[in-house]
């Protein structure tokens, strides 16, 4: 052989290994590169104001929740949330990102809580996280449909399939018809927040998931939903607890519209005290804080696993509530209104070393925000169109600046199409509460109704963040007025809500 020849053999010799070098360096870094892409705990809890949570300055001097504090500890709160204004509308708009107007073909169908809709109109997020290499669970209430997408949105289910078994629509802590991925359905007898605490448990330390693909897990309580059942081991607590009454739980409401007015579900007892039902406010109060204890518990032990498990510094926790939950202001005991008693949430993110620790965020945002955030940070393109915004640049910076108002509507039991032409009369309340759209840009919230001869409403939630004065009437605030009223028709139209041209006059 010649000389050239044996150079020629030797160098591609030498070029075939650094190739097999280089393709194995590109795999190391792709399974690298893979790794590190977050994991996802969305801690979802129902009818939980933010009241209830110990780290909220509006919270009761009283109320303990040491762990979801820790959380807050470890990462940042967010001032005033607004996820929704009832169940199942505030879990169709995080399964899909669209305000409940763009949810097409969610309908509700038979008996209370029955639904359906047809996954090739309202597909749900979760399946592509599953096609772009995650793993998807779900465990807890389910209400969006008897259709739960497991095997085409959720890898792991254990689910609470409420649309479907809606004779026990009510059982929100006991004997549960819970079915286990797709298959048997068994009745759950032990109280549903600790099962569900441990189910999470269990897929954090990799039960039912590829350990070597990240994941992302929405843990759906149904608590603190009535009947607000407490573990027994909460039922003494709070029991001297002080809860002073609000100021305008009774009629008349100065300055609020015409149905406000109307509102009344509170009785005066002998002594003046607020009543329902034949037990007093205090009472009733300390019941749903009581019961509050307990996903406090499972929240502390689920973080246990993910710091036990060495998973803490790649998963992003996120802790909200489908809406608030309204003890006695504006004479509610309810959710649904577009007062912050009623549907302010809770909400906290944490992640070590991407989230400041210890921040608050005073920016309002909305749960439709949550989607394209767990997007981007999982490095995914959106599907489609989303109506939210990616909070990253928040998460980063609570201060950064940020122009996106919040939006939020209430078209009652209708979605998508089904709302391009809002109802008039009797129709166009939802449980005593008209439709309405809400507008929330910094200080101030405004609501205009979609019912001909309502009043809209205007507040400064810095000087009245209790909401008991209505400034849409009083001239010096009518350019503040004009100017929100503008801002949530261009908003509307963003983000195509069908019924923007068909919106009753303004009074």
């Amino acid at each position: 052989m010649s000389h050239s020849h044996r150079f020629v053999r030797r160098f591609a010799a030498c070029f075939s290994f650094i190739l097999i070098v280089n393709s194995l360096a590109v795999v190391s870094l792709a399974a690298d590169v893979e790794a590190k892409r977050p994991n996802i705990l969305f801690i979802y809890t129902d009818d939980h104001s933010y009241r209830t949570v110990g780290c909220y300055p509006d919270s009761f001097d009283w109320v303990r929740t040491p762990a979801i504090d820790r959380l807050a500890q470890r990462g940042m709160r967010f001032d005033a949330a607004y996820i929704g204004t009832w169940c199942m509308p505030s879990r169709a708009s995080l399964l899909t990102g669209h305000h409940q107007f763009g949810v097409e073909s969610m309908r509700m169908e038979g008996d209370y809580p029955g639904s359906a809709y047809d996954p090739e109109q309202c597909p749900f997020w979760p399946s592509v996280f599953r096609q772009q290499g995650y793993v998807t669970g779900q465990i807890g209430k389910w209400h969006t449909g008897t259709d739960t997408g497991f095997g085409r949105d959720w890898d792991y289910q254990l689910v609470w399939n409420r649309p479907l078994h809606t004779s026990t629509a009510g059982h929100y802590y006991y004997d549960q018809p819970i079915t286990y991925h797709g298959g048997e359905t068994k009745i759950l007898e032990r109280y549903s927040t600790d099962q569900y605490s441990d189910w999470a448990i269990d897929f954090i330390r990799g039960e039912g998931r590829d350990p070597d693909k990240p994941w992302y897990l929405w843990l759906c309580y149904g608590a603190v939903h009535g009947p607000y059942t407490p573990a027994d081991r909460h039922l003494n607590e709070y029991a001297d607890a002080e809860v002073p009454t609000p100021a305008d739980i009774f009629p008349p409401r100065a300055g609020k519209p015409a149905w406000a007015q109307r509102i009344d579900n509170w009785t005066k007892g002998p002594g003046g005290e607020p009543m329902f039902r034949d037990r007093t406010l205090q009472s009733w109060v300390h019941q749903y804080h009581q019961a509050v204890r307990a996903i406090d518990e499972g929240v502390g032990r689920v973080l246990e696993a993910l710091d036990e498990t060495s998973q803490r510094e790649n998963t992003l926790v996120v802790l909200t509530a489908d809406q608030g939950f309204a003890w006695g202001q504006h004479g509610f005991r309810h959710k649904v209104a577009a007062y912050d008693s009623n549907i302010r949430a809770p909400m906290i993110v944490s992640m070590p070393g991407r989230v400041p620790e210890g921040s608050v965020c005073r920016t309002p945002v909305g749960g439709i925000d949550l989607v394209p955030t767990f997007f981007g940070l999982a490095g995914i393109d959106v599907p489609w169109e989303m109506h939210g915004h990616d909070l990253q640049p928040l998460l980063s910076n609570p201060e950064a600046e940020w122009d996106h108002p919040v939006l939020l509507t209430n078209t009652g039991q209708q979605y998508g199409s089904n709302t391009n032409n809002p109802p008039t009369g009797e129709e166009a309340f939802f449980q005593n509460i008209p439709w309405y759209v809400m507008l929330r840009e910094q200080r101030y919230k405004y609501v205009r109704p979609m019912v001909a001869g309502e009043q809209e409403e205007l507040y400064d939630l810095q000087n009245d963040p209790d909401e008991l004065e209505n400034l849409s009437a009083q001239p010096e605030h009518q350019q503040t007025l004009h100017r929100m009223r503008d801002s949530a028709i261009t908003e509307l139209r963003r983000t195509n809500a069908g019924f923007v041209d068909n919106l009753p006059p303004v009074e």
